[in-house]
């Protein structure tokens, strides 16, 4: 039968309802989904996106908001991995080069743009021989796919051009540089992105729902009993297949089912400071080199992104939180090269996040591995994990793919390397029209690029609610560069819930403001209030316990080590919904 109504991107309070009503429906006879995703990041959206544009019925569910995990916090690149070069994994950086030109040139062209890096040099005759021949392998994999790389080939730099690109290095900090380019993304505005586009094609996509068990029939899982942590209610939701898609939550998701054969994930956490613009010139990003890793210094807006730190992380997944030495181990890597030192007064923001690693017999998380495995331990149930956000795409594809084969019917393959997300298709256009579109609007050129870079085509969309109601194209307070229109359009349409989702993913207030969206909070609270119809007492609540995310946060980061950095950040309750 045919459906009555063609599916909505829309992902308001209206289509969350009807999505619930949707899954509940599922344990009717013969009414049962044909893909279960759990875990709303960017491999679990990925996922539903294939099921679903393969003809297939879909739901996805995510514990708290969408990309509220990991994928909310990387260092916000789409990258091939120069490092994993060195340790000749050639297969990876291949394969996620080949992924970032997809997604640079036909996927998400409004979300994934080209960014220059330098790599400074500082040993004379040997090292830019030996890097030089590793960025040329790096640019020459980016090739090998058939599809356009979406960057420039780098360029080698003297002493000279590399303080004319980079004007507050150290003189003496380098002896010359190679220019590279790699991709940046705003990683949480792709997974809403993601998940809409599959709601777009039908799936049914629902957050803050929790997986509390999962539904058996003798040793096979036909579905998940779970928990709507909105209104305390629980429900079945019956599946001919389930993939676990949890990340860092991979092994609490499998010991629901089975102790056999599980696959072993261990958390790596990563903490990045946000600074701003001003505190140095460069007009590139830069890779350095540090004893563990390397350090990424990422141009993000009106402000610097500098990351990422690699250590074992065994305490609280949900909120994973940077004390005061990691905060110290950035600052010093990043100063060895600065002619200006940073300080702790130049940070304006810091977030942690936890990069699911597939465990080995080797301590050093640095060392685990990035490629993903996908594994079917008991039937029903698919489990995916490890690999990077880069290569989200050909994770969800393998997960599809292993779920599909059990399935009666034959299934498509996947066709997600064509499908660009929504915003995608006309931004180039947009883009090119869009001091008419300013001049129509009667608002600044720069305003409508801001829109375009975040909602691609979409932006209309955001200056029709200016056009039905100017007091919406007012900026939030310590927060200029984002507009109340984007407030009403992330709980309208892209699936926000409360006010941390609002600033903590549907814009980055968070961590770019220096109060951190303390000004802005009641605000939102009042935008957010009026769709979801929240009352004068929730709209405090809401207020009260951003604020004191917030506090904790800060506290946390004052803290000299994980233990008491993780006491700290726990200061603060989750959100609780008032009923």
């Amino acid at each position: 039968m045919l459906p009555t109504s063609r599916p909505s991107s829309v992902l308001g309070p209206e289509a969350r309802a009807a999505s619930l009503a949707a899954l509940k429906a599922t344990s009717e006879p013969g009414a049962e989904l044909d893909v279960l995703i759990v875990g709303g990041g960017v491999v679990g959206a990925g996922a539903a996106l294939d099921a679903v544009t393969r003809g297939l019925s879909v739901g996805i569910v995510e514990a708290n908001d969408w990309a509220a995990g990991t994928s909310s916090r990387s260092s916000k690149l789409i990258h091939g991995g120069l490092r994993y070069l060195e340790m000749l994994d050639f297969a990876l950086v291949t394969e996620a080069l080949q992924e970032r030109g997809l997604l640079i040139q036909r996927i998400a062209p409004h979300l994934v743009r080209p960014v220059p890096f330098l790599y400074p040099l500082s040993k004379r005759y040997i090292e830019r021989p030996y890097i030089g021949a590793g960025i040329l392998l790096y640019d020459t994999l980016g090739m090998t796919s058939g599809n356009s790389r979406g960057v420039p080939m780098h360029k080698h730099l003297s002493r000279r051009g590399t303080l004319r690109a980079a004007p507050s290095l150290k003189d003496d900090a380098m002896i010359g540089s190679i220019r590279y380019y790699d991709a940046q993304v705003d990683d949480a505005r792709l997974v809403a992105n993601v998940v809409r586009t599959a709601a777009g094609y039908g799936a049914h996509a629902v957050n803050r729902v929790k997986v509390v068990d999962f539904l058996r029939a003798g040793e096979r899982v036909v579905g998940a009993r779970v928990h709507n942590q909105e209104d305390g209610s629980q429900f079945e939701i019956r599946a001919k297949q389930v993939v676990n898609a949890t990340g860092v939550w991979t092994d609490e998701t499998q010991a629901m089912v089975t102790d056999r054969g599980q696959l072993k994930v261990r958390a790596s956490k990563g903490i990045h400071l946000v600074v701003p613009r001003d505190r140095f010139q460069s007009t590139v990003g830069l890779i350095l080199r540090t004893e563990k890793s390397v350090l990424f210094v990422i141009p993000w807006g009106r402000h610097w992104i500098i990351g990422t730190t690699d250590t074992d992380w065994k305490l609280d997944k949900a909120h994973p939180a940077a004390s005061s030495q990691d905060i110290d181990y950035v600052l010093e890597h990043v100063n060895k090269v600065l002619k200006r030192p940073l300080t702790r007064e130049d940070v304006e923001g810091v977030y942690a996040g936890l990069r699911p690693l597939l465990a080995g017999e080797n301590d050093s998380t640095a060392k685990l591995s990035r490629e993903h495995v996908v594994a079917h331990p008991v039937p029903g149930l698919v489990v995916v994990a490890g690999g990077k956000f880069t290569t989200y795409r050909v994770m969800a594809k393998d997960a599809i793919d292993e779920a599909t084969r059990t399935l009666d019917e034959k299934v498509p393959a996947s066709c997600t390397e064509t499908i660009p997300l929504l915003g995608a298709e006309g931004f180039k256009a947009a883009w090119n029209r869009r001091n008419r579109t300013a001049e129509d609007a009667g608002i600044h050129v720069a305003r409508v690029e801001h829109l375009l870079n975040r909602y691609g085509s979409l932006a209309d969309e955001v200056l029709g609610l200016i056009e039905a109601d100017a007091a919406l194209g007012n900026p939030l307070p310590g927060a200029d560069d984002y507009l109340e229109a984007e407030v009403v359009y992330a709980t309208s349409h892209e699936g926000a819930l409360h006010v941390q989702d609002v600033l903590t993913r549907r814009t980055r207030i968070s961590i770019e403001s220096w109060d951190r969206g303390v000004a802005a909070a009641p605000v939102v609270a009042r935008l957010m209030g009026g769709i979801l119809g929240w009352s004068a007492e929730q709209q405090e609540n809401e207020v009260a316990n951003y604020l004191a995310r917030v506090e904790a946060e800060r506290l946390s980061q004052q803290q000299p080590d994980d233990e008491s950095a993780d006491a700290a950040r726990l200061g603060a309750p989750d959100i609780v919904p008032l009923r």
